[in-house]
């Protein structure tokens, strides 16, 4: 499916998992395709993609494959459910040490964004029990406080934990985006309250008549969308289903073929059915709209220098007589660097993360 005037960024992509490499369950089912799988995503509108990082290795590899593109970026951190590396590895400060190794390596190649993928699990605690889950999450802060950068951040189960230790080091993070979000209207509020979180939603966000009732209490300004895959697809028994209108050929991966996506396996063209998913739920007709308020609120986090370098042109341009500030300046936005005769909007602080 060809793009249709929309510009999106997936936040969250596995592009590290087997299934991209063409293996499910330990098989080899078809030869790897991250290509083919690109080509469709920027065919689709997609602009960029952040791939994910959940451990010091995988995070090594998400480098290593966002610098096979320039519209490709990653995170570096540690899933929660992998926590207990830092005690496997022996050394748990230098393994934290080379992760910060890493971090810093991929900020000076211009490739890594955020931190994460941290925070707590608690629906796998058979994977890494709360105590160590928690000390790690804390212990990932020091490292974006240490490479101000923000926060890529995992919450399943344990709203009450996570919003505490988030609270507590708010001051250490210049901002995050609590993704694949399946919370309650109550851990929705939590997360809101902070001014410097976003929430990313993805097919796991919209499975039940009551995610959506959620995804409704969620201003389209503190939200981000993404696959995660090759998980969370938006399944014909998902609530949000009804909203879906893009479509893309697919077979099954016995019988796989590169021009077309694999059943069961999500990947990124398909973040566009969140955003027409999202768009229905709260009513809005103007899917191009929203897309650039997404798009906005996505490099406010983790592209703030596009939006600097937008908006040095957005204001030449307007020197010449040019009409607007189109998409970027939104209506809070202003420019309060212009003379008092000539300025035309104020930066309101609620904006600024």
């Amino acid at each position: 499916m060809a793009s249709t005037g929309v510009k999106l960024i997936d936040i969250a992509v596995n592009f590290t998992d087997g299934m991209f490499r063409g293996i499910y369950h330990g098989k080899q089912c078809h030869a790897a395709d991250i290509p083919a799988v690109l080509a469709r995503a920027w065919a689709s509108g997609v602009d960029r993609i952040i791939v994910t990082g959940g451990s010091l290795k995988e995070s090594r590899e998400a480098l290593e494959i966002a610098e096979t593109d320039g519209r490709l970026f990653c995170t570096v951190g540690v899933h929660p459910t992998r926590c207990g590396e830092f005690e496997e590895s022996g050394d748990p400060e230098g393994h934290f040490q080379a992760l910060l190794a890493l971090a810093k390596e991929g900020i000076a190649k211009g490739k890594v964004v955020a931190v994460g993928e941290c925070g707590l699990d608690y629906d796998r605690l058979h994977f890494c029990p709360s105590d160590v889950q928690k000390k790690y999450f804390k212990k990932q802060f020091e490292l974006a406080e240490a490479v101000k950068l923000p926060m890529f951040l995992h919450m399943r189960a344990a709203g009450e934990d996570f919003c505490e230790i988030v609270s507590e080091n708010l001051y250490r993070f210049p901002g995050g985006v609590t993704h694949s979000f399946t919370g309650t209207a109550e851990d929705r509020d939590k997360l809101l309250s902070f001014e410097k979180m976003f929430i990313g939603i993805n097919g796991c966000s919209l499975k039940t008549s009551e995610n959506l009732e959620v995804l409704q209490g969620i201003p389209a300004e503190r939200m981000m969308i993404e696959t995660d895959s090759p998980y969370c697809d938006i399944k014909n028994t998902h609530a949000g289903i009804k909203f879906v209108k893009s479509v893309w050929p697919s077979k099954k991966k016995e019988k796989y073929e590169p021009d077309s996506t694999v059943k069961g396996r999500n990947e990124p063209c398909l973040v566009r059915q969140v955003l027409e998913v999202v768009a229905g739920c709260k009513g809005i007709a103007d899917i191009e709209g929203l897309s650039k308020t997404l798009y906005h609120n996505t490099c406010r986090l983790f592209f703030p220098q596009d939006l600097d370098a937008s908006a040095d042109a957005q204001l030449e341009s307007a020197s010449e007589g040019s009409e607007g500030f189109d998409w970027l300046v939104m209506e809070t936005w202003t420019l309060s660097t212009l003379p008092a005769s000539e300025k035309v909007w104020e930066i309101s602080p609620e904006v600024m993360v």
